[in-house]
C-alpha cells in the first residue's frame, strides 16, 4: 500500500490528522509539521482535493542512507524514474534539511536532478527538461541525520493556493491557516446551526471566503487547475475526473443552500476592493457583505441572532508598535463584550500582552504559526464574558527594577547639568547593564508638528526612543525578547512615561545577520528644542529620528563659527546643522542631500525657526557629483556622510573608501582660511594619511563626544581640516 505524508504548518498536525481520518485515512498519525498515512491513490487524490489544512501531499518513493553526495546520487538513481516521468516531460526537485556533508539544500536538489537526468540520458539518449513553475512531476527530497527520503509532490504547488485569491492586504493569512482558525473556533458547528460569521478587520477576506466555502461544502482544491500528479505517468485520469465531478455536485448543492450571513469590515477602502474581488473569484460574492468601518465601531449585524466573530488583527512587528496597538485591542474587546453576548469569538494574537488587552477571559488557547511567527489563537464564549476581566498591571521583574534604578541614578547625576545647559534631548542609557543591551534617548517635545496641540494635551512631554543592540548569537530569541520587555518597563517607570510615548526599534534575525524590523508609517512629528532652536523629529517612522544627538557639540560649533560665513552642509540630512549656521549669522547656507524627503524636512526646520529666502539654498543632488560641478567657495564646510550608501540614483558610497576623494573635492570649494568639519560613524575609520599633504588635520573626536555619550566614545570620529598654504595644486 502506498505511503503518504501530508505536510502542514506547525500547530495544525492534530487538526490535519482528524481531517485525513474523515477522508478515509484510518491509520493517519501525526508527526512534526505533518501527518503520515497510507492508502490507495484515490485517497491521495481526495486529500489533494479536500484538505483545507495540508500544504502538500507526498507519495514516498524511496528512503536510504545518504552520508555524502555520492550516496545521495546512487540512492536517487536506484529509483526507476521512467515509471513516473516521460522523457518528453518536465520535472523539478525541491530539497529540505541537510547533514554534515550535505549542508546546502540547493546542492542536494542539484545532485538528485543530476541522477534523474543521467538515468534518462543513459537509457534513452535524451533527457527531460526542468520546469520549476508547473512541472510534469515535482520531486521532494528530505534529508535528516544521514537518511534521505525521496517522494513525489502530488500537490505540485502548495495546497493553500486555492485559485481564488486576487489581492491581499498588508498581512494576509494563508488559506490553510485561516481554515485552522475557523476549525479551532468551532465554525463548522456554528454554520450548521445557522450562525453568522463576522470579521471586523477582514483585510482581503481570507477568513470570510474560507468560512463561506467551508459552510457550502466546496472542496478547497476545486478551483485549482494544476496539481503535481496531472503529468505523472501513474496518474488515473478517470478516477480523478470522477472525484472532481462528485465535488462539483456537492459544491453546487451547498452554494444553493448557503445563506448570506458573512460580514466583513475594514477601514481601508483599497483592501475592501481586494476583498470583493477575492469573493467574486471564489464564487461567494453574493453571500458576503463588505463595509468600510473601523473595529472600534463594530456592531452586531442586523438580523443575526448568533454566530462567530473571528479576526486576525495587526500584530505589531516591533514591541513599540504592539504597545501602540493596545487601545485597538481594548476597543475590540469592549465591542465584543457589549454587542455580541451569546456569540463565539476567535482572535489570533502574536503577543500575550495584546491578548490581555482584549479584557476577555479566553475559553481556549491554541498555538499556531503564521509563517515563522508563533501566534496564539484565543477563543471566547461571549456569553461568559459579560464581566470584563480586570486589566492588572504585572509587577515589575527584577530586571526591570534594575534598569529603572540605573536610569533613576543617571537622572539624579545629570539633572543639574541638563538644566544648566538647557539640554532637553539626550542619551539616558547605553547598555549600562550589559544584559539589557539598548540605547535610550530622551526627547522632550514642546509641541506636535510645529503647532500647539488642540486636543488638550499639555506640553512639554517626555518621549523615549529605544534602539536595541543585536544580542549575542548564543542568547535565545525568547530571552532577548523578555530582556527588551523588561528594559522598556523599567525605562517607562523611571521616566513616568506611558507606553504610547516609547518608540522602539527592535532587531530580528534574517539572512545576512541582524536587521531592524520594518518601521511604522504614523506620520507623527514632534517639535523639540536645541540651543534655543526648534526641530521636527519623528521617533517611529525611520531608523533615525531627524536629529543626531551625538552631534550636539558639532552643531554648537557650527553655530559659533558661522557668523558672516558662507556655509556648506553636505549629506545635510534634515538640515539641523544648517539651521544652527543660519542662527549663528551665516551669510548664506547651502544644504545638499539626495533625499527629497530629508530636504523637505530641512525646509520645515528652516521655516520653524523663521529662516527663509534665497540665502538658504536646498539642493537635491548626490554630494560627490555636486562637488565635481560646483563653482562657489565656502568658508565653513560641514561633512557628515553615511557609513555606506547604495542609492539607485547615485554611485555606491563607502566612507572608508571614498572619504579622501570627498575631502579633496571639498578642498577645491574651500575659501582661503576656510575650515572643513568632517565626521562619520564608522567605528574602525582611519583617515587616509595622504590627506596630510593637502590639509592641516586636527583630530577633534574627544571634544565632540557629548557627556551623555561618554559610555560610547566611538559613536563617531571627527576632524578639522584646513588647506595648507600652496596646496591647491595638490588637490
Amino acid at each position: 500500500m502506498p505511503a503518504f505524508f501530508a505536510t502542514c504548518p506547525k500547530g495544525m498536525e492534530y487538526l490535519l490528522r482528524d481531517e485525513l481520518r474523515a477522508l478515509g485515512a484510518d491509520d493517519a498519525r501525526e508527526a512534526l509539521a505533518g501527518v503520515h498515512f497510507g492508502g490507495d491513490i484515490a485517497l491521495a487524490y481526495r486529500a489533494c482535493l479536500w484538505s483545507r489544512l495540508a500544504s502538500r501531499i507526498l507519495l514516498a518513493l524511496a528512503e536510504f542512507d545518504a552520508a555524502d553526495a555520492d550516496a545521495l546520487y546512487a540512492g536517487a538513481q536506484s529509483i526507476d524514474w521512467a515509471e513516473h516521468l516521460d522523457v518528453a516531460g518536465t520535472f523539478a526537485v525541491d530539497a529540505v534539511g541537510g547533514g554534515s556533508a550535505l549542508r546546502h539544500s540547493q546542492y542536494v536538489a542539484l545532485r538528485v536532478k543530476d541522477a534523474i537526468v543521467d538515468q534518462f540520458r543513459e537509457r534513452c539518449g535524451e533527457r527531460p527538461n526542468v520546469d520549476v513553475a508547473q512541472p510534469s512531476i515535482r520531486v521532494n527530497v528530505h534529508l535528516h541525520k544521514g537518511r534521505a527520503g525521496i517522494a513525489l509532490d502530488l500537490a505540485g504547488t502548495p495546497l493553500h493556493r486555492r485559485g481564488w485569491r486576487q489581492g491581499t492586504g498588508e498581512a494576509p493569512l494563508k488559506e490553510n491557516l485561516a481554515a485552522a482558525i475557523l476549525l479551532r473556533s468551532d465554525w463548522p458547528r456554528i454554520a450548521r446551526e445557522g450562525g453568522a460569521l463576522v470579521d471586523p478587520m477582514c483585510g482581503s477576506a481570507t477568513l470570510l471566503v474560507e468560512g463561506a466555502l467551508m459552510a457550502a461544502d466546496v472542496a478547497p482544491g476545486l478551483r485549482r487547475d494544476y496539481f503535481g500528479f496531472l503529468g505523472w505517468r501513474g496518474h488515473d485520469a478517470s478516477m480523478w475526473q470522477a472525484l472532481r465531478d462528485e465535488a462539483d455536485a456537492r459544491a453546487q448543492a451547498g452554494l444553493r443552500a448557503l445563506q448570506p450571513v458573512f460580514f466583513g469590515f475594514d477601514s481601508d477602502p483599497r483592501v475592501l476592493a481586494e476583498a470583493k474581488r477575492n469573493a467574486q473569484e471564489a464564487g461567494v460574492e453574493g453571500f458576503v457583505h463588505l463595509s468600510r468601518q473601523s473595529a472600534e465601531h463594530l456592531q452586531r449585524p442586523e438580523g443575526t441572532a448568533g454566530g462567530l466573530v473571528v479576526c486576525n488583527p495587526p500584530y505589531g512587528e516591533r514591541l513599540g508598535e504592539r504597545q501602540a496597538l493596545a487601545p485597538l485591542y481594548r476597543a475590540l474587546g469592549d465591542r465584543l463584550r457589549e454587542g455580541f453576548s451569546g456569540w463565539q469569538a476567535g482572535v489570533i494574537v502574536a503577543d500575550d500582552e495584546l491578548g490581555h488587552a482584549l479584557g476577555l477571559r479566553a475559553h481556549k488557547r491554541y498555538t499556531l504559526y503564521n509563517g515563522a511567527l508563533e501566534c496564539r489563537l484565543l477563543t471566547f464564549d461571549l456569553a461568559a464574558a459579560a464581566t470584563p476581566v480586570p486589566r492588572v498591571e504585572k509587577p515589575m521583574s527584577e530586571g526591570a527594577h534594575a534598569v529603572a534604578n540605573r536610569i533613576t541614578k543617571t537622572l539624579r547625576h545629570q539633572r543639574k547639568r541638563l538644566d544648566r545647559e538647557g539640554i532637553s534631548c539626550w542619551r539616558a542609557y547605553d547598555a549600562d547593564i550589559p544584559e539589557y543591551a539598548a540605547a535610550i534617548d530622551v526627547y522632550t517635545a514642546i509641541a506636535t508638528d510645529g503647532e500647539q496641540p488642540t486636543n488638550g494635551e499639555s506640553f512639554p512631554q517626555t518621549w523615549l526612543h529605544v534602539q536595541e543592540y543585536a544580542p549575542p548569537r548564543d542568547i535565545p530569541e525568547d530571552v532577548a525578547r523578555n530582556r527588551l520587555r523588561d528594559l522598556l518597563r523599567g525605562a517607562s517607570e523611571a521616566f513616568g512615561v506611558p507606553r504610547e510615548r516609547v518608540a522602539v526599534k527592535t532587531r530580528y534575525k534574517a539572512k545576512g545577520g541582524s536587521k531592524y524590523g520594518r518601521f511604522a508609517q504614523r506620520g507623527e512629528f514632534l517639535v523639540v528644542e536645541e540651543g534655543g532652536l526648534k526641530f521636527r523629529v519623528n521617533l517611529f517612522d525611520y531608523l533615525d529620528t531627524g536629529l543626531f544627538l551625538d552631534h550636539r557639540p558639532a552643531r554648537a560649533q557650527v553655530h559659533a563659527l558661522a557668523r558672516g560665513k558662507r556655509f556648506l552642509n553636505l549629506f545635510c540630512y534634515t538640515g539641523a546643522a544648517s539651521v544652527h549656521a543660519a542662527a549663528g549669522g551665516a551669510a548664506s547656507t547651502t544644504s545638499v542631500d539626495l533625499s527629497a524627503t530629508y530636504l523637505e524636512w530641512a525646509a520645515r526646520n528652516f521655516t520653524l525657526n523663521g529662516f527663509s529666502g534665497p540665502r538658504h539654498e536646498l539642493v537635491q543632488a548626490d554630494a560627490l557629483n555636486w562637488l565635481r560641478h560646483a563653482r562657489g567657495q565656502y568658508d565653513l564646510v560641514f561633512v557628515d556622510p553615511p557609513t555606506f550608501s547604495n542609492s539607485k540614483r547615485a554611485d555606491d558610497f563607502d566612507v572608508q573608501r571614498d572619504h579622501a576623494q570627498l575631502l579633496r573635492l571639498c578642498g577645491e570649494r574651500l575659501a582661503p582660511d576656510g575650515v572643513i568639519l568632517f565626521s562619520n560613524n564608522l567605528r574602525r575609520f582611519h583617515l587616509e594619511e595622504s590627506l596630510q599633504e593637502t590639509f592641516e588635520v586636527r583630530t577633534t573626536t574627544p571634544q565632540s563626544i557629548p557627556f551623555d555619550f561618554e559610555r560610547n566614545p566611538r559613536i563617531h570620529v571627527s576632524y578639522e581640516l584646513r588647506r595648507r598654504s600652496g596646496s591647491l595644486s595638490k588637490i
